[in-house]
This record gives C-alpha cells, structure tokens and sequence, in this order.
C-alpha cells in the first residue's frame, strides 16, 4: 500500500508548522524548536535543504501559498496525490462546503477515527494497526485505512489486540488530545461509535480548505 516515506520532521519543518505526525514524541521534543543557551526557546523557520531560506526571506506567490497548504493538509492526513484527488472530486459532488466536504471525508477515513479515538498515538501508527487487521467495524475486521465511516458505525478493538501495550499506552495518553464530540468512545469495552459527520467547528485541522480548492480550480 503506498504512502509517505519521507523523514516525518521534515515534512513539519517544509510546512513551517507542527503536524503532529510521530504522535506524542511532538509534543516532548520537536525539531521545529530550538532551545538556546540562554534557555529561550527559537523556532527553527528554515525548510530543509542546503540552499533553502528562511520564510521571512522568502517571498510567496498566491501559488505558493495554495501550493503549501494543500501538501499540508495532505501530509496530516497521510494521504498521496491521486486519493488526494479522488477526495475533492467527492467533495464537489455533495451538497455543502466543498472545502467542508473535503474535510469531513478525510476526518471519517477509518484510520483518522482510529487515531481520534486515542487508540494509536499518530495516523501513521494507526494506519498500520488498520492494516493488521486489528480493529473492527460493525463486528467485522477492516484492513483499510480509507475506509469511510458513517454515523452509526461501531469501531472496536479486535480481541487479538486488546491487552496490548500499544493500545493501553496510546489511551492513557489520549487525554492530550481529547475526543471529537462527533465521537463517542467507550473506555471499558474499548468500543467507540461515529455519532454524526464532523462539521467545520469541530475539526481542530488548522488549514485554509478554500485555499486548496482555489489551487484545484485554476
């Protein structure tokens, strides 16, 4: 299955922002930060490369800027430029927002649930326990990562995989995150429902959606 091999911290340091891609390692220590000898803390606005300069120093281009943060929401959802794609043109296709649209598909792919309900401490980690075939939709095992969820779905830990370290290490650190109120998670059965679709106000993704339907559009 195809997906993004590139250096985590580099991706968060191309877009100038954390994208919380290695879970709670973010949130101990990013590469984005840099404490100086005096104790204060810098951030690092350098993209990567040899010859790259610093944001202030650069000027963007109205393309550019779409350009930036259309790779930006693509690598917080983990998501290559072809599904990427298919995304938006479902997204044009329903009634609504169409940058809303695009949101709430990416939000109720079955790996990001997974993720929202605490149980993996990145998309990244939860795509791969997606893939082992570890979790359950409905009483049935998935193995899909994209699959769209519906409100009503159940999602439940399959029983291979319930007294695993992972999986109690990543809910006792789910706090930090907290859970969507279009979630509803169950501690004790380590079950969680999909109670409706996610409008925009209740997706924390910090990214200018219309941006990216302007970058499609031209």
């Amino acid at each position: 299955m195809a997906d993004n091999h590139d250096p985590r911290c580099r991706q968060c340091r191309r877009e100038g922002v954390k994208l919380y891609l290695k879970g709670e390692k973010c949130y101990k220590r990013c590469t984005l930060e840099k404490t100086s000898r005096d104790g204060k803390t810098k951030w690092r606005d350098k993209p990567p490369g040899m010859h790259a300069a610093p944001a202030f120093q650069k000027k963007m281009t109205e393309y550019g800027v779409q350009l930036r943060e259309k790779q930006k929401l693509r690598r917080i959802y983990r998501v290559l430029e072809t599904p990427f794609r298919n995304y938006l043109r479902a997204a044009l296709n329903m009634p609504g927002v169409t940058g809303e649209n695009l949101l709430q598909l990416l939000e109720t792919r079955f790996d990001n649930v997974v993720y929202r309900f605490g149980l993996a401490a990145s998309r990244a980690m939860a795509r791969q326990l997606v893939t082992h075939r570890h979790f359950t939709v409905n009483g049935r095992r998935v193995n899909i990562p994209s699959y769209l969820l519906k409100p009503g779905d159940v999602v439940g830990v399959h029983e291979t995989m319930s007294k695993s370290g992972a999986i109690k290490e990543a809910r006792e650190n789910a706090h930090k995150r907290g859970l969507p109120v279009w979630l509803d998670f169950n501690v004790n059965t380590l079950e969680g429902r999909v109670v409706a679709l996610p409008s925009r106000d209740q997706i924390d993704t910090q990214v200018r959606e219309q941006l990216i339907i302007e970058f499609y559009s031209r």
